[in-house]
């Protein structure tokens, strides 16, 4: 057997053969795959050369050919540029030539305008001595008329002053009379056809409204009834609903009254249940009271809820809603006080709209122009202010507070939002039917308005007429003119308008007349 030591150099000799073989291989494959890359490489650098040769020689061409093209816009604008400029120079030759012409007159202008300077000078001249001529022919001629009419100089010019001031009286009445004339007859033709619109456009009821103020009774033993054991029941109604209960002879009837409408009406409501049911007695009469206020405030918010829906007015605090729901049982003269603020919304929003503005701003200010009659009779003051005040405290801003305080012209107007609510106020009153009056007021209402025309110069005779909606005035020829009666009649309607309550408008007609008399015998 071999050795050990020759079988272990045995391997190691065949080790070492076969790593350079490997190594001599592996160096084989490396030349041939470094001979390949090279090769790659120079043809991968040929082509990029080719390439770049090709984009360079396309980019000189279109390099070439853009400078061509702007070559040829230069030369293009250039030659526009060049038109321009011959034209310019042309219309620089026309316009130094037009003001050539125009120097050669205005040369000639100056010569005579020297010409008429120098004549004026002369004449000016000659005036000023003639001025001296008259001035002193005047003096001479005062003193001589001072010594014909035994009057001074200061004496006459004081007589001239006054003849100059009446004939400028006379003069300055007529200029008026011709201006109010035709001021007012555009007016009026404007102002009726926006009131015609507004008016033809709202169909509202014409009937009038009044609460019930008497309580029908089956008989008398109901009377007794209601007054009760030593008056308690009539003490204990009274006292529940603050009102006056009026128990007299006048058959089947019994009268309440009450300045708050409101709690007028619920005492009626009161009374007509408490005699239905047939229970009259304090315990009873507190109970049905009772139960009818709490039902009377459910109606007094709806009817405010109702209102504001039907004028379709938004952002209204509680309080205001249910202020303009207690004005469904006020009245004044005769007309509903919450049908006649939905009427002047209305009116308001059409007379806005007609003059541009803002129809929705215009119907809130009609709507809310009463509400201080809500509560007018529990605070001082007129409505107007009560109104603005309470309106301020929940919420409302101007103009809407404008035209709740100033509708009755109470304070000056800030914006045109409140003379549309007066006009649209007086429309609602004054349309037939709306309102009614007393006959002590209606009477009154006359003799104020005879009175007032009286009192005037010249006045003769002062008559009211058409149920007090015109007063028809007499003056007297001799002392009034024509143009002067104008001046009587617009006196005359400022002072109504000034001293007067009324509902609408008054119409002030004043007549002058010269008769001439003769007898034949």
């Amino acid at each position: 057997m071999p050795e050990p030591m020759t079988i272990l150099l045995v391997a190691a000799a065949a080790l070492v053969i076969g790593v350079g073989v490997g190594l001599f291989a592996h160096a084989r494959v490396i030349a041939r795959t470094l001979s390949q890359a090279r090769g790659e490489a120079e043809s991968i650098t040929e082509r990029a050369r080719t390439e770049a040769q090709a984009i360079e020689s396309r980019a000189e061409a279109d390099a070439e050919k853009k400078v061509h093209q702007r070559m040829r816009e230069v030369e293009d604008e250039l030659d526009t540029e060049r038109k321009r400029l011959r034209q310019e120079d042309k219309d620089l030759s026309k316009r130094e030539a037009s003001l050539d012409k125009a120097e050669t007159r205005l040369a000639d202008r100056e010569k005579q305008a020297d010409k008429r300077d120098r004549d004026l000078h002369e004449r000016g001249e000659k005036l000023d001595e003639r001025s001296d001529d008259l001035d002193k022919l005047i003096d001479s001629q005062t003193r001589a008329l001072a010594e014909v009419s035994g009057m001074s100089a200061e004496e006459a010019r004081e007589a001239y002053i006054d003849r100059v001031a009446e004939d400028s009286r006379h003069e300055a009445a007529a200029v008026a009379r011709k201006i109010t004339d035709e001021a007012e007859a555009q007016a009026k033709e404007r102002s009726t056809e926006i009131l015609l619109q507004a008016a033809q456009r709202y169909a509202g009821d014409f009937a009038t409204e009044h609460l019930v103020r008497s309580v029908a009774i089956p008989n008398d033993q109901m009377k007794g009834r209601i007054i009760g054991r030593e008056g308690r029941n009539i003490r204990a109604i009274e006292k529940m609903t603050g009102v006056d209960i009026i128990v007299d002879d006048t058959p089947g009837v019994i009268t309440v009254s009450c300045f708050d409408k409101v709690r007028q009406a619920i005492a009626v409501e009161a009374l007509e249940r408490l005699i239905s049911d047939g229970r009259m007695h304090p315990t009873r009469i507190e109970e049905t009271v009772e139960k009818v206020k709490s039902e009377f405030e459910e109606r007094i918010r709806k009817h405010g809820k109702d209102a504001q829906m039907e004028v379709k007015i938004g952002g209204l605090h509680a309080k205001v809603i249910e202020a303009m729901g207690k004005l469904h049982y006020r009245t004044s003269y005769g007309q509903n006080v919450l049908a006649h603020s939905i009427e002047v919304a209305t009116f308001s929003q059409i007379i806005a709209d007609q003059l541009g503005l803002n129809g929705k701003l215009a119907r809130r200010c009609g709507f809310l122009h009463d509400i201080g009659k809500a509560m007018d009779h529990e605070m001082e003051g007129g409505h107007p202010k009560i109104g603005m005040d309470f309106a301020k405290r929940y919420g409302e801003k101007e103009p809407v507070l404008n035209a709740i305080g100033g509708h009755h012209g109470d304070i000056p107007s800030t914006s045109f939002y409140t003379p549309i609510v007066m006009a649209a106020d007086a429309l609602s009153g004054a349309r037939p039917g709306a309102r009614r009056e007393s006959m002590e007021l209606y009477i009154q209402r006359l003799n104020d308005l005879q009175d007032i025309a009286l009192a005037h110069k010249g006045v003769t005779e002062a008559y009211a007429v058409q149920a007090g909606r015109e007063v028809r005035v007499m003056v007297d020829a001799k002392k009034v003119t024509d143009d002067e009666a104008h001046y009587v009649a617009t006196q005359i309607a400022k002072r109504v308008a000034d001293e007067m309550t009324f509902p609408g408008e008054i119409r002030v007609t004043v007549l002058r007349e010269t008769r001439a008399v003769e007898i034949a015998r």
